[in-house]
């Protein structure tokens, strides 16, 4: 199967979510929530990520989360990953009581897309203080591709991991999964990338930009927002309506693209500190705000 078919499937099976310009969105993607050994790449930013979060669930945002959310290609279970980041999970379970948690399956967490796994592992954990399960996540369900869409303009947003366009990552995950947990988790602590990564390998990465702008131009200009390649991308009005929310796992910052009022944006946070020495995590603005009805084609 192509990627343009895959990206077909992945559109025509996807869940609709009705907004208008009253509703919020924040999008992240590429957390790669580990078990925070030395291979887990969040645990850097981690704190950064849940004040960012915090944040956004206090302002009334729903949280959309574009794939590879958890490690387990690294991580064989999600237990260990929910033990080493319980802080984050109770936050996501917040929105998750509130209906504003919609999550899609990545190629890092694709098993996600089998709803016994997701039942079996995060309905329920084990709180050891007072020896019983608590509710986790219950009910929830993982999709494959979201499709917000306007009450009033009808406009389309496409919004799925991106590695459909990755034939690779997409069809042979679990070879993928093989060599990192036995070849590249090891070699990760001494410096030596992922080869098979379009995150780490820049001539991959543009060619599964490049499929991804084709298939929007076959499916009318189609304004469609990814992760997998962890490079940001926001485009003007006029130009092919790609865009990529980047990652959480930036070096000391996380990117992520907001919908509000109508509008949208990327936005990061980073560290930064004040003049009298303070460190404080911030909220940087780097593209927009754009009204969507700016990307709707004029015929």
């Amino acid at each position: 199967m192509s990627s343009s078919k895959r990206l077909s499937r992945a559109y025509s099976n996807a869940k609709y979510i009705q907004f208008d310009d009253t509703s919020k969105f924040i999008l992240f993607s590429d957390c790669h929530r580990g078990d925070n050994s030395f291979a887990d790449d969040f645990a850097n930013n981690r704190n950064i990520y849940f004040h960012a979060l915090n944040h956004y669930y206090n302002e009334g945002f729903d949280y959309c989360e574009l794939g590879d959310g958890d490690e387990l290609w690294e991580n064989i279970h999600f237990e260990s990953i929910f033990e080493a980041h319980k802080n984050v999970y109770q936050l996501l379970r917040k929105f998750h009581l509130g209906q504003r948690l919609h999550m899609i399956w990545g190629n890092h967490d694709m098993v996600y897309k089998d709803k016994d796994y997701v039942d079996n592992h995060l309905s329920s954990y084990f709180e050891p203080i007072d020896d019983t399960d608590k509710e986790l996540f219950e009910g929830i369900t993982y999709n494959e591709a979201i499709i917000l869409k306007h009450t009033e303009t009808n406009q389309e947003l496409f919004l799925t991991h991106g590695h459909q366009a990755d034939w690779w990552n997409y069809t042979f995950w679990r070879w993928g999964r093989f060599l990192v947990r036995v070849l590249w988790k090891p070699l990760q602590v001494w410096g030596i990338a992922d080869p098979t990564s379009p995150a780490k390998n820049y001539k991959e990465l543009i060619k599964l930009e490049r499929r991804i702008k084709r298939w929007i131009l076959k499916n009318n200009l189609l304004i469609t927002i990814v992760g997998h390649t962890h490079r940001p991308r926001f485009p003007e009005p006029g130009d092919i309506p790609f865009f990529n929310d980047g990652s959480c796992v930036h070096p000391r910052s996380i990117t992520g693209i907001e919908i509000e009022n109508g509008q949208i944006s990327l936005i990061k946070w980073h560290i930064d500190t004040t003049l009298d020495g303070t460190l404080k995590v911030v909220r940087l603005l780097l593209e927009g705000p754009q009204k969507l009805v700016d990307y709707i084609e004029k015929k």
